[in-house]
Parts: structure tokens; sequence; C-alpha cells
């Protein structure tokens, strides 16, 4: 299979050789080629340049993009898509002015979602999984990051893995599981916490670690979650096994999980809605990414992450939707995008950095995804005829997507 896209107004994130993140000021530019084309073959980009080069390149399928933006599909390196049912009731709840803590401690929040997983079946909760990542490939999305953490029990835990496993195996999406082990206190160890953490380190992750699905692992550190001393239990527990941390911290409050994540090399770090100086140097001279997740702030009404001050300190900064039932009901990366640009102050440019390159950065796949390099994965969005590619989150309520090409398959 083999296609060409001709005639195309702008080319982003055009890199010679290939590039697998981008930090600070390097965030502000973007690179592109006006009036270009693309050229793919099988799931392969193999060359692109200026139209004028592109004499006697012959495929089997020529998109003509007049007046349309190509560019590398979003990475989306934050979500809980595999999830059972939905939360509505508490869509109403938290408009009638409870809180995202006085929800959860009512009974709802992770644990409603856990009780429904838990009795949904494996099949059923595959099929409602597959749709909604189907979904986000024909908002623009072409890798996607899926965590664990609605299960809270080893069994379900396990069934989550092997749904993901599936989705992985049948999607033409990149997949990239993480295991949430430690999300939530289910009610039969509210008082006695010590003995879920117990059951998470000599249980749930051996035995997720024997079927080689995920190898990262995830931990919710929050206050009334977990704390810095059991993330770091839990986090030691998964570096046994080969399990690098990508982690929730600083959601709400600020208890040192950054610096914790690392010190043990997080490959992320994820929210950061409540950030510090302390913070910051911590993430200094790491592999460490920290990920902002604004559509979360913007359901829950909370702060957002202060990208200005991480980039203008050099750090890199990824974007991604945090899709999951309760906090962030959407993966719209588009929407991400603009959120990005309008409450997080980033440019057009930044913010599409942060949603392809650095995204990909953030779920360890940089070196194949997220920029149009030879020999990357032809993962892309044509977008409808655009003025610039600025108007992709200048129009944020808007769909600019057109096209889809997802590992090398016009969709």
């Amino acid at each position: 299979m083999s296609i060409l896209i001709t005639n195309i107004k702008q080319l982003l994130q055009v890199h010679e050789s290939n590039v697998t993140i981008v930090k600070g000021e390097d965030m502000k530019t973007l690179p592109i080629l006006e009036n270009a084309y693309l050229y793919i073959e099988n799931d392969t980009i193999i060359e692109y340049g200026n139209m004028e080069d592109c004499d006697g390149i012959m495929a089997e399928t020529t998109i003509d993009a007049t007046g349309k933006i190509v560019l590398p599909s979003w990475c989306d390196s934050h979500t809980h898509t595999v999830y059972a049912g939905n939360r509505t009731s508490e869509f109403v709840d938290r408009i009638n002015g409870l809180t995202y803590a006085e929800i959860a401690n009512k009974g709802g929040g992770i644990l409603n979602s856990a009780a429904l997983l838990q009795q949904t079946s494996e099949a059923d909760l595959y099929a409602q999984s597959i749709k909604r990542v189907n979904e986000l490939i024909a908002m623009g999305t072409g890798a996607i990051e899926i965590k664990t953490g609605y299960g809270l029990t080893v069994e379900a835990e396990l069934k989550m893995l092997r749904v993901i496993k599936r989705i992985k195996q049948e999607s033409l999406a990149k997949i990239i599981p993480t295991l949430l082990a430690a999300h939530a206190i289910p009610k039969t160890y509210k008082d006695n916490k010590q003995d879920y953490i117990k059951l998470i380190t000599e249980q749930l992750i051996p035995e997720a670690a024997k079927l080689n699905i995920a190898h990262y692992i995830d931990v919710f550190c929050e206050d009334g979650y977990f704390s810095i001393a059991e993330t770091e239990t839990i986090l030691k527990a998964g570096a046994a096994h080969n399990l690098r941390p990508k982690i929730h911290v600083n959601q709400f409050n600020i208890l040192g999980g950054i610096a914790l994540g690392a010190k043990y090399n997080a490959l992320s770090v994820d929210h950061l809605e409540e950030l510090n100086e302390a913070d910051i140097e911590a993430l200094k001279h790491t592999e460490t990414i920290p990920v902002a997740l604004p559509g979360c702030s913007y359901f829950l009404s909370i702060s957002y992450t202060p990208a200005r001050a991480l980039i203008d300190a050099g750090l890199p900064l990824a974007i991604a939707t945090d899709y999951n039932p309760g906090s962030a009901p959407s993966g719209n990366m588009n929407f991400v995008v603009s959120a990005a640009c309008v409450k997080l102050k980033m440019t057009p440019e930044e913010a599409i950095n942060a949603a392809t390159i650095n995204g990909a950065y953030a779920m360890g796949i940089s070196n194949m995804y997220g920029s149009i390099t030879r020999g990357k994965k032809a993962n892309i969005i044509i977008t409808k005829a655009l003025s610039d590619y600025s108007e992709i989150p200048y129009a944020f309520a808007h769909n600019p997507v057109d096209q889809i090409i997802i590992n090398g398959q016009l969709l």
C-alpha cells in the first residue's frame, strides 16, 4: 500500500533527523514545509518535500490536500479509556456544588467506576472500550496510553489488562498499557490500607508482570489516596518487575510526588495543577517529562497546570486528555490543544509540539511516532481546508479533521 499526499498547504512537525523530545524555548518552534508532498509506503513515512520535487513519484492512492494542513496524529499519553458505563449522576452532583472529594467520600468517584467494572464481563468491557478508541482515532489520535485502575481487585485489574491487550492487538492505533496499580482504596480496605498495599505489591504487581502486557506502573499520589511513603513502596515493587513509573502527582496538593518520580526515573509525572519552585527544580536534568491535563481542570473547575513556568524553566511539556468517566469524560485532543493555548497560555506551536512529539515521548515511543520524519510510522492527520495551522486551536469547538491515516492505512 502506498499513499501520496500532494499540494499540502502546510506540512507540520517536519524533521530531517529524528527528534524525540522538544524542551523549553525550542517548543516555540514548529518546523513547517509550505506547498509540500508526503509519500507513504505500507506503514512508514518514506519521503516528503516541496511540490516542485514531487514529479515521478507514483502511488496506489493519491490525495489532493489543496488548502489543507497535514501533521502527525495526536499522541495522547494519559487516558483511562477502558471503563464501564459512565458517571453522569456525579456530573449533576458537581453542578449542584459537591466537590470531587465530597463525591468520593459518599461512595462515588473511582469506587463507583470500580463497582461497575467488576460487574461487567470482559467481552462487554472490550466492546465499550474499543468503541471509544475508534472514536478517538476518528478525532485524530493515533497513539493512546491506556491505564488500568478501575478494577481495585487483582482479578478485575488483570481483566482490564487483558482488554487493553486485545485493543492493542486489534486496533490500528499504537496502544501503550499502564498498570495503575494504586488508584483508590476499596471499601473493604478502608480501615486496613496497609493490607491493600500489600495486596498490590505482593499479588497484583507480580501477577500483572506475568502477563507481560504493561511496562509502566502508576500510582495516584494524593491526599486521601496514596502518600509519598506508600507510593514509594509501590514504585519499588514495580521496579522489581521492570515497571517504569508514570504517576499522578500534584492534582490537588503538593506532597513531593514530583521529586519522588524523578528519583525513580519516572517517564512522566502527570497533572501538576499545583506546582512550586522545588517541583520545577526536581525535574531539571532528568529524563522525566511533565504532562498537563487541561481537560480535567476544565471539567472539575480546578487550577490549570502552570505550563509557562515549566516551559520557561527550559523543561519539556506534554499535554493529554486524561480521558475518564469521572473527571475528564472527553478524549478529544483537538480540544486539549485549544485548551492548552487558551488556559495554559501556550502558543499554537508549543501546544502542537506538546500533543505530538512530546506526547509520544511521554509514552516512550517518540523514536517512531510524533513527527514527520523519514522512517517513522505513518500516523497522519489531514485537516479540512484551513487558513493556517493556528486555526486548529483557535476554532476550539470545531472538528478540524478531514481524513486520517493510521499505521499507513487511510480510514
